[in-house]
């Protein structure tokens, strides 16, 4: 039997008399990756926001394997094992791929800003730990041979994988990933997308927002539709592709 590990229930977002997200609700499935997708200004991001806490929903439920987010602030979901990219890249530009990667370690982290001033045995046990993660991490996307490099110059394609190897450092149980995709040539989305395909294959689960529809169709398992803030469709690749109402959206026509 498969395990829920997220559930969305009748989420919604109103922003004065607007109505961004209009009573959304699906389930996604551990060890599977969902992509949320849609036109421009469908309520994608505000959808993503809710569910990584980054905006607090008018009404209805986000819960992750059976614990209610809802109001958790966004600094405590790397605790019970939610990670998140963001569009435009935080990276720290003039720190190294290495170090840029070790911070994402820092909620398994034991010891404190005062133990860290002392410099005792428990920090440098956690130094080699980060280290030791964040190495594991950018070498399972590719990059370990830039650890060394200072982040700010690395090239777009590289940064790109550098924020998902922060996200995946601390061993996430759900990766929530805002269009990995985007500003990629051809070659680098199909190298992103291998990694996550091979990713999934270990076990990680990925909730993804992306315009790319040749990486949608080719690596997600279900694809959740909204449109005007609603879902519109909800199914496999080959589902979705046949979707009239999916199609309508698109191509900005009425479905009669």
């Amino acid at each position: 039997m498969k395990t829920i590990i997220l559930q969305i229930n009748h989420l919604t977002k109103r922003f004065g008399g607007i109505v961004a997200v209009n009573d959304v609700s699906f389930t996604m499935n551990q060890g599977e990756i969902l992509a949320v997708i849609g036109p421009n200004g469908a309520g994608k991001t505000t959808l993503f926001n809710m569910i990584s806490s980054v905006l607090p929903s008018t009404s209805g439920e986000v819960w992750f394997l059976g614990e209610k987010l809802n109001g958790s602030p966004i600094h405590s979901l790397a605790s019970i094992g939610i990670t998140r990219t963001f569009q435009n890249l935080q990276i720290f530009d003039n720190m190294t791929v290495l170090e840029n990667v070790m911070l994402g370690v820092h909620p398994q982290m034991k010891t404190n800003v005062f133990l860290a001033a002392l410099r005792t045995k428990a920090v440098n046990k956690d130094d080699e730990m980060a280290k030791q993660l964040a190495e594991e991490a950018l070498e399972k996307v590719g990059i370990l041979d830039q650890a060394d490099q200072i982040a700010g110059n690395l090239p777009y394609g590289l940064q790109k994988l550098l924020e998902i190897a922060r996200a995946i450092v601390s061993k996430p149980k759900l990766v929530l990933l805002d269009e990995p995709m985007a500003g990629l040539n051809d070659g680098e989305a199909a190298k992103v997308a291998d990694i996550l395909l091979d990713m999934k294959q270990e076990g990680y689960s990925f909730l993804f927002v992306e315009h790319d529809m040749n990486t949608v169709m080719k690596i997600a398992d279900k694809i959740v539709v909204i449109d005007f803030g609603n879902k519109i469709a909800e199914g496999t690749p080959d589902e979705i592709k046949k979707n009239q109402k999916v199609i309508a959206a698109y191509l900005g026509e009425e479905v009669l």
